[in-house]
C-alpha cells in the first residue's frame, strides 16, 4: 500500500494535519493504536487561541465551533483575596481565545475525515516506522492478525509522548530537556454553571486552583494536589470545600456544586525534544514537547506545529519546494520555547512549591507587577491568545 504523507496518531493534531492536507489534493493514511471511543474518550484542553480556531476555520471544520464555542475576550487571575481581570482583546489587538472542548474539536474531525472518504485505521497493533532517513520511508501495522506495509514519502509522528514515533529515533540523533513538577492537578467535570463567564487561575497559600468550563452548563475545575494524592481519597464534597477555600469569598459563593461526571490527576512536566525532524519523518504536538497546562498552550501548541508542517509539504508535495523540508524543526522550535516559557511562568507564579514564605511573597509580587502594570497585562494578553504563527516562505 502506498500513500504521499503517514499519520500515526488520530488525536487532533493528527486528523488536523490530514484535513488540511485532504483539501489540498494530498493524499493521507492515519493509523492509531487506539479505537475511535478511547480517542474521544479523553478529557483535555478546552481553550483555543486564535490561530488555532483560525486553522480549523482553514480546514472547514469549524461550523459546530463556532456555533457553540464560547469567545472569551479576557481572563482573571485570583490572589491575595482579589481579583485582577486581563482584557485579552484590548491588550492583544482585538486577539481573543475560544473556549470549546478538544473531545469536541476531534469529534469535527473525525466526522470530516469520514466524509472525506480518507483512510483511518484504528486499533492498529505492533506500528512501527522504517527508513525514514532514506526517501523511501515506510510504516508497518498489523489489523485483523495480517501484517500491513505502508509505503509514503514523508511520515507525521503524530501520535503523543509515549507513541512510537520519538522512541524510534537513535538515542544519539535527539536530545531532550525535562522539568518535572512536585505536584499534580486533582480535576473534574461537572454539570453546573461555571461559576464566571470567564477562567479564574488562583494563587493561593493552599495551593493553585482553576475555574473553566465547557459550556454553558459544563463546568471544569482544577486544583493542585500532591502526587501521592489517589482519587478515592478525593470525594466530590472534598473536591468543592477546597476549591471554595481557594477562591475569593464572593466567587465562592457564588459557586455552583453538583456530582462530578469525570475526575482525574495528572502529573505536570514540561518537556521538549531537538530537534523534531529525523530524515523524513517529523514529530507533532505532544510527540515532540509537553507543557504544563497553566498556560492553556498542549493543543494549540500542536495546532501550531501541524500549521507549519502542512505549509511546507503543501509545497514541498504540489510545488516541488523541497528546501523547505530542512526548516520545519527550526520553525517550530522558535514557538515551541515561547510558549514552553510562558506556561512554566504560569506554573510558577501561581502554584504552591513549598511553604517558603520568601518565595511565595515573590510570586504575589510577581502577579502584583503584571497585573498592576499595562506592560505586563500586555505580556500575559499576547502570550494567551497564542503568538503569530511563522509565515512559510
Amino acid at each position: 500500500m502506498k500513500t504521499q504523507v503517514a499519520i500515526i496518531g488520530a488525536g487532533p493534531s493528527g486528523l488536523l494535519l490530514g484535513q488540511l492536507l485532504h483539501r489540498q489534493g494530498i493524499d493521507t493514511v492515519i493509523i492509531e493504536a487506539r479505537s475511535p471511543d478511547y480517542v474521544l474518550g479523553r478529557i483535555r484542553a478546552g481553550v483555543l487561541e486564535q490561530g488555532t480556531v483560525e486553522l480549523l476555520r482553514e480546514a472547514g471544520v469549524s461550523a459546530r465551533m463556532d456555533r457553540e464555542g464560547q469567545i472569551h475576550e479576557g481572563v482573571a487571575f485570583s490572589f491575595a483575596g482579589r481579583q485582577e481581570r486581563i482584557d485579552l482583546k484590548a491588550l492583544s489587538g482585538g486577539k481573543t481565545v475560544m473556549v470549546y472542548g478538544q473531545t469536541e474539536v476531534t469529534r469535527d474531525l473525525m466526522e470530516a475525515r469520514a466524509s472525506s472518504g480518507g483512510l483511518s485505521v484504528y486499533e492498529a497493533q505492533d506500528v512501527a516506522v522504517h527508513d525514514f532517513y532514506s526517501d523511501r520511508p515506510r510504516v508497518s501495522y498489523v489489523k485483523d492478525g495480517e501484517t500491513v506495509m505502508l509505503e509514503c514519502d514523508y511520515i507525521a509522528g503524530c501520535d503523543g509522548f509515549h507513541g512510537v514515533s520519538r522512541k524510534s529515533v537513535p538515542a544519539d540523533a535527539i536530545k531532550v530537556f525535562e522539568r518535572v513538577y512536585p505536584f499534580g492537578w486533582l480535576g473534574i467535570l461537572s454539570r453546573t454553571p461555571p461559576v464566571a463567564h470567564e477562567l479564574i487561575y488562583a494563587n493561593h497559600e493552599r495551593g493553585f486552583a482553576l475555574c473553566s468550563m465547557r459550556s454553558d452548563q459544563l463546568s471544569r475545575y482544577y486544583i493542585q494536589c500532591g502526587l501521592d494524592e489517589k482519587i478515592e481519597d478525593w470525594s466530590d464534597e472534598r473536591f468543592w470545600d477546597e476549591l471554595r477555600a481557594r477562591l475569593p469569598a464572593d466567587t465562592a459563593a457564588a459557586l455552583h456544586t453538583g456530582p462530578s461526571i469525570e475526575k482525574s490527576i495528572a502529573p505536570l512536566r514540561s518537556f521538549v525534544a531537538e530537534p523534531m525532524q529525523f530524515g523524513r519523518m517529523f514529530l507533532v504536538g505532544d510527540a515532540a514537547h509537553i507543557v504544563p497546562p497553566t498556560g492553556a498552550k498542549g493543543l494549540n501548541l500542536a495546532a501550531s506545529d501541524v500549521y507549519t508542517l502542512y505549509h511546507i509539504l503543501r509545497k514541498t508535495l504540489l510545488q516541488g519546494r523541497t528546501d523547505l523540508v530542512g526548516k520545519y524543526s527550526e520553525i517550530c522550535l522558535r514557538r515551541i520555547w515561547k510558549a514552553e516559557r510562558f506556561s512554566w511562568w504560569m506554573t510558577s507564579v501561581l502554584h504552591k512549591f513549598s511553604d517558603d514564605g520568601f518565595s511565595q511573597r515573590i510570586q504575589l509580587a510577581e502577579l502584583e507587577y503584571y497585573t498592576g502594570s499595562v506592560a505586563g497585562r500586555t505580556t500575559i494578553a499576547e502570550n494567551y491568545v497564542g503568538l503569530p504563527y511563522e509565515a512559510i516562505e
